[in-house]
């Protein structure tokens, strides 16, 4: 649950998630990464840590510029724990309905 809340915290900020959607087909280099903002590079580089520590950025180093790149697999997580939680509240809205159902029916004959 741990990487989960790490990465429900990395979303919420929104800038975290455009810089997500700035590395997801192409790799770029933070200076690259913190010239689409209007903050400065510190605060983009600790955006991208948070991104890192959640597991949403892979870091390559080529000489001495960092290159970033969203990874695939780093919502695999929190994809399973939503689709867990929507599929248990759709159990739940259907016996609910069913119950409804049932108790109309029971009324009905009653």
């Amino acid at each position: 649950m741990e990487l989960i809340d790490r990465t429900l915290k990395a979303l919420a900020e929104p800038r975290r998630r455009e810089i997500l959607r700035l590395v997801a087909h192409d790799e770029l280099a933070a200076g690259e990464i913190a010239a689409a903002f209007d903050v400065s590079r510190t605060a983009v580089s600790q955006h991208l840590t948070v991104l890192k520590d959640a597991d949403l950025l892979d870091e390559r180093r080529d000489g001495t510029r960092r290159l970033y790149r969203a990874r695939p697999d780093g919502l695999a997580e929190l994809r399973h724990f939503l689709d867990d939680m929507w599929a248990s509240s759709l159990d739940v809205a259907r016996r609910l309905a069913e119950g409804s159902a049932a108790d109309e029916e029971v009324r009905r004959a009653g």
